[in-house]
């Protein structure tokens, strides 16, 4: 299980047998979030209502996972087209964004509401939406890589968040093309400041 991925479980009971929240709704799947390792067995959670406000963070048990979907899985997919809302500016940023990434040879995938949208079918998503994208760099973008990068923005028509996930934890895409000497990174060990996050000084990368 990776950040961002997306969990369908089997029933509506999150670790220690807790209830989820009165507007949790059950269909819907969780998010694997970034956390220190907990429990043999868990695995960390973040679940979303309807309202932007409705947001909880949660341990589920690995054996109560029925299915799994991962931001890569809907890249592949492609089923922004057939989306609920489609025609939003998120979702046309998207469909004109994608086969930029793909040509360029990059693992990609969206998150945030997007993904969440693509993956469960709910029409969680409106004319302000964000796009959120994940881009897997488990190496230094090669120079090609980086420059298409930098014009992504250019053609998306929304907000847009490009996270880069380098195996050691993930950062925003806007600091490191800022040129910034140092870069928040993302890790299961909490937020770091590091100059370089593909060798995060004085930092194991986290399991």
């Amino acid at each position: 299980m990776r950040a961002h991925d997306l969990l369908w479980l089997r029933t509506t009971a999150i670790a220690a047998g807790a209830p989820l929240p009165d507007w949790a709704e059950a269909a819907w799947p969780v998010v694997v979030r970034r956390a220190e390792p907990g429990r043999q067995g868990l695995v960390a959670v973040g679940l979303r209502g309807r309202a932007r406000n409705q947001r909880h963070a949660a341990w589920v048990a690995l054996a109560q996972v029925m299915r799994r979907c991962t931001p890569e899985a809907l890249a592949r997919e492609r089923g922004w087209a057939r989306c609920p809302g489609s025609g939003l500016a998120c979702l046309d940023a998207l469909a004109r964004i994608a086969p930029m990434l793909d040509a360029a040879g990059l693992t990609w995938g969206p998150t945030g509401g997007v993904g969440f949208a693509l993956a469960s079918g709910a029409a969680v998503l409106h004319q302000g939406s964000d796009l959120d994208l994940l881009v897997r760099a488990p190496r230094p973008f090669a120079e090609r890589e980086l420059g298409l990068l930098r014009t992504l923005r250019s053609h998306a028509g929304c907000r847009l968040d490009v996270q880069i996930d380098t195996g050691c934890g993930g950062f925003a895409l806007d600091e490191w093309l800022a040129g910034r000497r140092t870069v928040l990174l993302k890790t299961a060990n909490g937020p770091r400041l590091v100059s370089d996050p593909w060798q995060p000084q004085k930092q194991e990368c986290p399991a």
